[in-house]
């Protein structure tokens, strides 16, 4: 079989549509107005910058917002220091890079935090602002690092886990339908859709068995009425729509607009040409899967063809 997706170009160019680079978040926390003010001013162009003028406040921000790339603290606040506050973020977000403004010499608390990893550098005030300027841009540069060595890091975890539940399909599942679950969870679970369908297709129509996985327990089934299903089976091509509301052959479909979905991945399963099942990965947000994985869901699907093959003729 070979490795490479159809259509490949075609999907790239979709992808691409969806990848105009935007502003990484920072946020900046400091109890004095004009602070704040001036790092927002400092930084606009070139982050989307979060303000907040204390540690609470800042949590709570970075609860609703998620992950960002930079946090800018001021060291002496009332009721938390930003020492304290910095130390906080660092289970939920070990990537960011967090930068102390202060204008005391704190070096005990200073030190402690840099060396325990929760303060990547410090700044006196009054600050240069070509200095910091320059502190930024390297604690930027630092965070894309991280975050892609992480990204690195769970791509090939989601490669081997896929492998362990593949392997594990093809030497004990009895039957085609027994193989479905444990290979619907593991797409799930590795590649973060919101729901996650296995139908199992017979004469190039879909069949009856199926699983499916979603982060809240419930999944409705309309591959049936799909177009984008129907052109995988058909053509055995994988099929992919990266920004529903801005496809206007997709946007008015009935099952899309109550759903929610806004992406949509369909991989045809075949062997040697026989279509044995299709693969439907949805998200309620438009696409931001990248090229490779994309050839890494490609190749774990072909991987399922020879599972099921195997469990179809070797019961």
């Amino acid at each position: 079989m070979d490795n490479a997706i159809p259509q490949l170009d075609n999907i790239k160019s979709q992808l691409k549509s969806r990848e105009r680079r935007k502003k990484p978040k920072m946020l900046v926390v400091d109890d004095e107005p004009d602070n704040l003010d001036l790092l927002y001013r400092t930084f606009r162009r070139e982050f989307q910058v979060l303000k907040a003028d204390s540690g609470a406040s800042a949590l709570e921000i970075l609860s609703e917002e998620g992950e960002v790339a930079v946090i800018i603290s001021d060291q002496r606040m009332p009721e938390m220091k930003g020492t304290e506050f910095l130390s906080k973020t660092v289970p939920q977000f070990p990537n960011t890079v967090r930068i102390i403004l202060t204008g005391f010499t704190d070096i005990e608390d200073l030190v402690e935090a840099i060396n325990s990893g929760q303060v990547y550098k410090y700044i006196t005030k009054p600050w240069d602002p070509n200095e910091l300027k320059t502190v930024v841009q390297r604690a930027a540069e630092t965070y894309e690092l991280l975050k892609q060595r992480t990204e690195e890091l769970r791509r090939a975890q989601a490669q081997t886990n896929l492998l362990m539940t593949i392997v594990g399909v093809a030497r004990s599942a009895q039957s085609l339908e027994a193989c479905l679950p444990p290979l619907t969870q593991a797409f799930g679970e590795n590649f973060s859709p919101d729901y996650c369908i296995l139908q199992l297709v017979e004469n190039n129509a879909l069949a009856e068995a199926q699983s499916s996985y979603s982060k809240d327990g419930t999944v409705e089934n309309w591959l049936q009425d799909d177009p984008l299903i129907a052109e995988a089976i058909a053509s055995g091509n994988v099929q992919i729509a990266v920004d529903i509301a801005k496809d206007p052959n997709l946007a008015e479909i009935p099952h899309y607009q109550s759903s929610g979905i806004q992406a949509h991945l369909a991989i045809p399963i075949d062997y040697r040409n026989e279509q044995i099942a299709v693969l439907s990965l949805q998200w309620k947000e438009p696409s931001i899967l990248r090229e490779d994985e994309l050839e890494l869901l490609h190749l774990s699907a072909q991987q399922i063809a020879l599972a099921l093959t195997c469990t179809r003729y070797h019961p």
